[in-house]
């Protein structure tokens, strides 16, 4: 049995970046020729991509869960790791892709339209790229970046340029199969739609699309019935066509109340692409005039339609009278509002440059550590998720790029005292003032830095020990030779 699905929650993890190398050249006679670390490779995309041929989200509600692949590691030999591969996920044309919170992200329209859906992570730089004068071969290599994961909600809205509008067993589907080719099922009981129905209409040279709702009843804002969980499907109509049996028995309802009725629903509803339903155009359908007392009752309540200054058409989808007019009529308003809409202007790049006193970061106090501060940029935590903190070169150097930046600078005039906790990204540590950029950073060995490395600092003070005893000895020994001249 074929099912419709009109909205998913669906969970998509972009491909990781892969880690840079951290290697030396070797050949016969070059122990060590240098740096050739190749750079990791960036991870793939999850994509978006409207289809023709998909109509619903039924795939996605079967598997929800989207990964894209992962960038591979670099390797020496200055080779760079094989980029992640993007997971392409085709949707239907009308789709609206929001986040948890219900903000709209993008509004997929057209074939061919495609939405970044989570970015993959930029793979880390091999030591060959990292190499400078100040670090002619360095011991370490940067890390891949996570790829965005996030949950989404998708919505399908058919893209219809009319809407009908009734309640249960008003005609509507009926109304669809006569206009144009669709098939939906009609019977003689309430709530016989239970999805929504599209059909092409062709009107001398125009053609439209028509769609039409599970019926609305009186309540339907308060989660009565079915029709508000699929008024999604008409926020994109430019008409609204209300559809009213005039051959009803039931004793409280005539056309003017359920048109009343309607509205008052409509009116309750939100649409999330923006706007108001109650601005779009209305046009109202007495349909099964062939019953002869629905015919009189037509005939009753049209002037007090017509006073509301709304459209009336009468029709009999069984016999098919007053279609043709109906159909050219909807033509016509249909044309004016597409005539009406600016014309689709070519996507454009908009570039927005940083100002000019913008450090891309801030220094805020840590509202739950007393003395301690957060820095919040773009750079710094993506810079902390680059490092290897087992490399203490690797550490040294995002030193380095921080100080260089600024934020150092920025902790001290923050009141920042040596000791105090700072938080970057996900990484808290306690702050101490390091040495300029660039400084102590020669003449180490590789993976380690002489300002965080302790066994680097002992062993240098071991050294400078060593060499003045050295120095001391050496004087001593000239001292004594210079006495045993003097006595020869």
């Amino acid at each position: 049995m074929s099912r419709f699905v009109d909205r998913v929650v669906i969970h998509v993890a972009a491909g990781s970046g892969g880690n840079g190398c951290a290697s030396v050249h070797r050949e016969k006679f070059k122990p060590l020729g240098g740096p050739d670390g190749g750079n990791g490779g960036s991870g793939g995309d999850v994509v978006l991509v409207v289809d023709g041929n998909v109509h619903t989200l039924l795939d996605f509600h079967f598997r929800p869960h989207a990964t894209a692949g992962n960038g591979k590691q670099g390797q020496g030999g200055n080779r760079d790791g094989a980029l992640g591969e993007d997971l392409v996920l085709r949707v239907p044309d009308g789709t609206v892709v929001l986040d948890q919170r219900g903000e709209v992200l993008a509004d997929l329209v057209g074939p061919g339209t495609r939405f970044v859906a989570a970015q993959g992570g930029r793979g880390g730089l091999g030591n060959a790229a990292l190499a400078s004068k100040a670090r002619r071969a360095p011991g370490f290599a940067l890390l891949g970046e996570p790829g965005d994961a996030r949950d989404l909600v998708l919505e399908l809205r058919s893209v219809a340029d009319a809407g009908l509008l009734g309640f249960p067993s008003a005609g509507k589907s009926s109304l669809i199969s006569v206009l144009s080719q669709a098939r939906p099922k009609i019977a003689d009981y309430p709530f016989t739609t239970l999805v929504p129905n599209l059909g092409v209409v062709t009107a001398g040279d125009a053609v439209y699309t028509i769609a039409d709702v599970p019926g609305l009843i009186p309540g339907a804002s308060d989660g009565k019935g079915l029709g508000l969980d699929f008024l999604r499907h008409i926020e994109r109509c430019s008409v609204l066509v209300h559809v009213v049996d005039c051959a009803t028995y039931e004793p409280d309802r005539d056309p003017v109340s359920d048109i009343d009725a309607l509205e008052a629903e409509l009116a309750r509803y939100t649409p999330a692409l923006g706007g108001d339903l109650a601005d779009r155009p209305r046009v109202v359908v007495l349909n099964k005039i062939d019953v002869p007392e629905a015919r009189e009752l037509a005939e009753l309540v049209r002037p007090d339609i017509e006073a509301r200054g709304l459209p009336v058409f009468e029709i009999s989808t069984a016999t098919r009278e007053g279609l043709r007019e109906l159909s050219f009529a909807l033509a016509e308003v249909i044309e004016a509002d597409r005539a009406a809409k600016p014309p689709v202007e070519p996507s454009r790049v908009v570039l927005r440059p940083t100002a000019v006193d913008d450090a891309g970061f801030t220094v805020e106090a840590d509202p739950e550590d007393e003395g301690g501060f957060i820095v919040r940029g773009e750079r710094p935590e993506r810079w902390i998720r680059q490092t290897d903190f087992n490399n203490t070169e690797a550490v040294g150097y995002l030193g380095d790029r921080l100080a260089r930046l600024g934020v150092e600078d920025a902790l001290a005039k923050a009141g920042a005292v040596p000791g105090c906790p700072v938080t970057v990204g996900d990484v808290t540590f306690d702050w101490e003032p390091s040495t300029p950029a660039g400084i102590a950073t020669v003449m180490h060995g590789r993976g380690s830095d002489p300002r965080l490395d302790t066994h680097e600092r002992i062993g240098a003070a071991e050294r400078k020990a060593a060499k003045q005893a050295r120095r001391t000895h050496q004087d001593y020994t000239d001292y004594s030779h210079a006495d045993e001249d003097d006595d020869l």
